[in-house]
């Protein structure tokens, strides 16, 4: 049951309601869902007056403010043309329908996120880094996801950076194009070689199968990380050869693209 609300301007105003223990005290930035049947009274602190929803290019690096909307940071990556984020455009398209993509948020979406996220499968490949507050220590999404109900209490995530000197490959497999995926890849080139990939589609978090300084052994690791994928949706030796298949097309664009430049 939500008891409180506050819509705070200040980010020192936000963070001193997030301390409190009573009530319960969370933050919501458009497109939350929330229990409002839950028995424990709680508090909602909306961060859409904080000015959370900025987009800055820092040379090698993108910061997303943290209420990004989905849709605003998709038509941003068209509009650079420059091809090294298209296919995280591509995620996004993938995470949610239009409506939904207008008022979910870059680090709500990361938040609430399970493992078949494309999304986040996308910036987990990008070693995306989320700076949390009061900390104002970035911490690499790969630390935060496994330790979400640990670590974000109390705490509020004010930006999301990628790289720029990154190119991005994504690709899936689902039951109908529209469908969430039941197998999807991200995988990330640098151009000093360094090559990342992680697997969406199970669990409660996508994860990364390979980080390495070449990308020699990404499929084989890609098809061991699934392993023991298996629920209703598929089995695990489905999804350990269509990761392998996914990883190596990926693979394979993203060293074409980087001989390309």
């Amino acid at each position: 049951m939500i008891v409180e609300y506050h819509r705070p301007t200040q980010l020192n105003e936000a963070l001193a309601l997030l301390a409190r223990t009573e009530p319960a005290t969370i933050p919501i930035g458009g497109g939350s869902a929330l229990d409002r049947t839950a028995l424990r009274p709680f508090a909602v602190v909306d961060l859409q007056a904080l000015g959370l929803n900025t987009l800055q290019d820092k040379g090698r690096e993108l910061a997303l403010g943290a209420a990004l909307t989905l849709q605003r940071l998709a038509d941003e990556i068209e509009a650079r043309q420059d091809g090294v984020l298209a296919d995280l455009r591509k995620a996004i398209l993938h995470e949610a329908a239009y409506n939904l993509r207008q008022v979910g948020s870059v680090a709500g979406t990361l938040v609430a996120a399970d493992g078949r996220s494309p999304f986040t499968t996308a910036m987990l490949a990008l070693d995306a880094t989320l700076t949390l507050q009061p900390d104002e220590v970035p911490v690499s999404l790969g630390d935060l996801l496994p330790l979400r109900a640990e670590r974000l209490p109390h705490r509020l995530i004010t930006t999301v950076t990628i790289p720029l000197n990154a190119h991005l490959a994504y690709g899936y497999v689902a039951r109908s194009p529209a469908d969430r995926p039941i197998v999807c890849v991200g995988a990330a080139l640098w151009p000093s070689g360094r090559t990342r990939v992680a697997l969406g589609g199970f669990g409660e978090a996508p994860m990364l199968a390979f980080d390495g300084s070449e990308a020699q052994g990404c499929e084989a690791a890609a098809r061991n990380a699934y392993s023991q994928a298996v629920d209703q949706w598929a089995s695990a030796e489905y999804r350990q050869e269509i990761a392998g298949i996914l990883t190596k097309r990926a693979v394979e664009s993203l060293v074409s693209r980087q001989e390309q430049f």
